[in-house]
C-alpha cells in the first residue's frame, strides 16, 4: 500500500517532465496494485486525481502509452469508474490512440474503450462523439483476412468493444449497420470459425443487432445463414448451440433469410436435435427440444420457405413434423399443431391435408386435451382445424368427420385464447352449409354460451367471433327454428349492436341476419327488436354518409322488412324516414339508389 500511495505521488509530479524509466516503474507499481485487488486500488487512483494526468501520458510516441492504455482498461471494469475516467478527458487521446499501427496499444486501447462503454451511457456518448467506432470498424475490416494470433486476439477485442459501445441502444446500433459492420462480421465469422474466443465475440454481437429490422435486410445480402448453419453443426456443448440459436430466432423472422435458413439445411439440424432431445428429462435438452421446435414453426411463417418444406404434401420435413403431433410431449404436439396451422395457409395444401387424415390426428389430439387440458395446445390444434376449414370442399369432409362436435367439448372453457379459436372453427365450419348451421343453432347449450360471450367486454376477440357465429347461424341456416332458440336465448339485442360494429363486414352480416329474422320470424322477435331501438339505428346508418353503400342497401331491405310488424311499422313513420330516402334515390351506387326507390314506394304505401 505505501508503494501505491508513493507511486501515485511520484506520478502526480513528475508526469510533466520525468524519464520513460521512472514512469515505468510507477505504472508497473499500480498494475501490480490492480492484479491484487482491483477495486480498492481504483478507488485511490480516482482519489488521488491521477486519472487527469493519464491524459497525458497517451500519446504515440511515449513508451509507456500501451501500460496507461491497460490500467484504464482495468480501473474502467469497476462500474464507479466509468464516469471519472470520461470526465477525466480520457476518451478523445484514446480514440486517437485507434490511429496508430503498435498492436500492443490497439489492444490496450480497445479494451480501455470497450470497458468504458460497458453499461455507461456517459462513455458510449463520449466515443461516439469522439467517433471511435468508424475507426474500429475499418480496422476489423482491414483486419478480417488475417490468422495469426495476435490480430485474431485484436479482433476479438475490437468487437466486444462495438458490443458493449451500442448494445441496446438502437440509435448506436443503427450507427454501426449504416457503417456497414454487418458484412464485416460474417465475413470474420466464415474465416475464424475455429476460434472460439472470436467466434462468440461476433455471436454476441450478430444477437445485439439482430433485433433491428434494418439489420435484418442487411444480414439478407450476406451468406449469414451458411456460416451459422455451418458452425451449428460443429456445436456440442449446450450454451454454444443456444447462443447461435439467440441469434437464429430474431433473424429467422425475416422471409428472405428463413428461405435461405432452409436451404442451408438448419431444418435438418433441428429434427435431429428434436430426435435427440426428446425422450430426456434433463433440463439443457428440454430447453434444446422446445428452441429447435419453435424455431422450426417460425421458419414455417414464410410462405416460400413452407412451400418448400411441404413439397406438396410429399416432403420428409412435414411428414416428420405430422409425427408429431401424437408425441408424448406437450411441447411437441404444440409445435406439431402450429406447423401443420401454417401449413394450411393455402388451399392447396389444406386440400391435400384433409384427405391425407390430418383431421383424425387433430382431433385425437384434442382429445388428449378435454379435461384440464394444455391451452396452449387446445389453441394450437384448434387454429389448425380453423385454417384447414377454410376451403370449401373441405367443410362437409370436416363436419362428417365430426369435427363440430370435437370442438363444442371445448364449449366450457374459460380461456378467451381457446374460445377465440373455437368460435372462428365453428364459423369456418358452417359457412354455405345450411344442414350444420341449423343443427348447431338450435342447440341450447352453444346459442345461451354465444350469448354470455357476446358481453365479454374484456375480450374484444371473442366477442367479436360470437356475434359473427350467432349472425352466420342464422344466415348459413335460413331457419326458424335456429331464430326462436336465438331469440329465446337473448341473443337479438346483440346481433343489433353489431350492425353499429366499427368494421362493415361485421356491420354487414348483422343486417343480413336482422333481415333474415324480419322476413321468417318477425313476431317473435317484434318485441326484441324494438327494445334494441332496431329503427333508430336504421335511421342512423341511413342519415350517416359515412356508411358504406353496401350499409345502406341492407339497412332499406330491413327497413321493408319490418313494417309489417305494426308496433315496428309505427316507429318506422315516426321517424321521417321518408326524407332520408327520398335523397338516396340520387346515390351515386346505381344498386343504392334503385333500392331506394322501392322502398320509399313500399313507405308511401304502408303510411
Amino acid at each position: 500500500a505505501d508503494n501505491l500511495s508513493e507511486a501515485l505521488k511520484k506520478l502526480k509530479i513528475t508526469s510533466t517532465d520525468s524519464t520513460a524509466d521512472s514512469l515505468e516503474g510507477c505504472l508497473d507499481c499500480l498494475l501490480q496494485a490492480l492484479a491484487q485487488n482491483n477495486m480498492e486500488t481504483s478507488e485511490k487512483i480516482q482519489k488521488s486525481g491521477v486519472l487527469q494526468v493519464f491524459a497525458s501520458l497517451l500519446t504515440p510516441q511515449s513508451s509507456c502509452t500501451a501500460k496507461v492504455a491497460n490500467i484504464i482498461a482495468e480501473v474502467a471494469r469497476n462500474e464507479f469508474m466509468r464516469n471519472p475516467c470520461v470526465d477525466a478527458g480520457l476518451i478523445p487521446p484514446l480514440v486517437q490512440l485507434l490511429n496508430c499501427k503498435d498492436q500492443e496499444i490497439l489492444l490496450q486501447t480497445g479494451r480501455a474503450l470497450g470497458n468504458i462503454c460497458y453499461d455507461s451511457h456517459e462513455g458510449r456518448n463520449a466515443v461516439d462523439h469522439a467517433g471511435g467506432a468508424h475507426i474500429v470498424v475499418d480496422h476489423l475490416r482491414s483486419l478480417c483476412n488475417k490468422t495469426d494470433p495476435a490480430s485474431e486476439k485484436l479482433m476479438t477485442v475490437f468487437c466486444g468493444m462495438l458490443m458493449n459501445y451500442s448494445n441496446e441502444n438502437d440509435t448506436l446500433q443503427s450507427q454501426l449497420i449504416n457503417m456497414g459492420v454487418i458484412p464485416t462480421l460474417v465475413k470474420l465469422l466464415g474465416i475464424h470459425c475455429q476460434n472460439a474466443a472470436l467466434t462468440e465475440m461476433c455471436l454476441v454481437a450478430f444477437g445485439n443487432l439482430a433485433e433491428l429490422e434494418s439489420s435484418k435486410e442487411q444480414f439478407a445480402y450476406t451468406n449469414i445463414a451458411e456460416e451459422l448453419v455451418k458452425l451449428f453443426k460443429k456445436q456440442i456443448e449446450h450454451d454454444k448451440k443456444e447462443m447461435i440459436f439467440e441469434v437464429l430466432a430474431p433473424l429467422a423472422e425475416n422471409d428472405v433469410i428463413k428461405l435461405q435458413l432452409v436451404e442451408a439445411g438448419l431444418v435438418e439440424c433441428l429434427l435431429e436435435i428434436v430426435q435427440k432431445t426428446v425422450d430426456s428429462d434433463k433440463e439443457d435438452d428440454i430447453a434444446e427440444l422446445k428452441t429447435a421446435s419453435d424455431l422450426m414453426v417460425l421458419l414455417l411463417l414464410g410462405d416460400e420457405s413452407m412451400q418448400k418444406l411441404f413439397e406438396g404434401g410429399k416432403g420428409s420435413v412435414f411428414q416428420r413434423v405430422l409425427s408429431w403431433i401424437p408425441s408424448n410431449s406437450h411441447q411437441l404436439q404444440l409445435a406439431g399443431a402450429l406447423a401443420i396451422a401454417n401449413f394450411a395457409r393455402n388451399d392447396g395444401n389444406c386440400i391435400h391435408m384433409v384427405d391425407n387424415g390430418i383431421v383424425q390426428k387433430l382431433m385425437d389430439l384434442l382429445d388428449r386435451h378435454v379435461e384440464d387440458g394444455n391451452v396452449t395446445v387446445q389453441h394450437a390444434a384448434l387454429s389448425a382445424l380453423r385454417n384447414l376449414a377454410i376451403p370449401v370442399v373441405n367443410k362437409a369432409k370436416m363436419l362428417s368427420a365430426g369435427v363440430a362436435e370435437a370442438v363444442l367439448k371445448f364449449l366450457r372453457s374459460e380461456m378467451p385464447p381457446v374460445q377465440f379459436k373455437l368460435l372462428g372453427t365453428l364459423r369456418m365450419l358452417i359457412d354455405a352449409q345450411a344442414e350444420a348451421a341449423e343443427q348447431l343453432g338450435k342447440n341450447v347449450k352453444l346459442v345461451e354460451r354465444l350469448v354470455e360471450w357476446c358481453e365479454a367486454k374484456d375480450h374484444a376477440g371473442v366477442m367479436g367471433e360470437s356475434n359473427r357465429l350467432l349472425s352466420a347461424l342464422i344466415r348459413h341456416s335460413k331457419s326458424k327454428d335456429v331464430i326462436r332458440t336465438i331469440v329465446q336465448s337473448g341473443g337479438i339485442k346483440h346481433l343489433v349492436t353489431m350492425a353499429t360494429s366499427e368494421h362493415v363486414i361485421m356491420q354487414n352480416e348483422a343486417l343480413v341476419a336482422l333481415a333474415l329474422i324480419a322476413a321468417l320470424e318477425l313476431v317473435t322477435a317484434e318485441k326484441d327488436l324494438e327494445n334494441a331501438q332496431l329503427v333508430q339505428i336504421l335511421h342512423r346508418l341511413l342519415s350517416d354518409d359515412r356508411s358504406a353503400p353496401e350499409i345502406k342497401y341492407n339497412s332499406m331491405v330491413l327497413i321493408c322488412a319490418l313494417i309489417g310488424s305494426e308496433p315496428l311499422q309505427k316507429e318506422v313513420q315516426s321517424m321521417a324516414f321518408l326524407e332520408v330516402i327520398s335523397k338516396l334515390r340520387s346515390h351515386e351506387n346505381k344498386t343504392v339508389a334503385q333500392q331506394a326507390s322501392l322502398t320509399e314506394q313500399r313507405l308511401a304505401v304502408e303510411s
